[in-house]
């Protein structure tokens, strides 16, 4: 097999349990949690993504 028919090898992410906390909190203030509970993060709208990035980013500057 040449290198071209080779699927590159994708990294996986390592799992934060902190981030993971942090996150489903910023959901549930954003009333999004029941929605998270029944379709899975991925089941959210690319706003509703961005709102909760924009929360975490914003806290991380705070903190840091």
């Amino acid at each position: 097999m040449t290198p071209q028919n080779k699927k590159r090898a994708t990294k996986k992410k390592k799992e934060d349990p902190v981030k993971d906390r942090l996150k489903e909190e910023v959901a549930r203030e954003l009333g999004l949690m029941n929605e998270v509970k029944e379709k899975g993060w991925g089941g959210l709208t690319s706003r509703q993504t961005g709102r909760i990035g924009g929360y975490l980013s914003g806290r991380k500057k705070i903190k840091n």
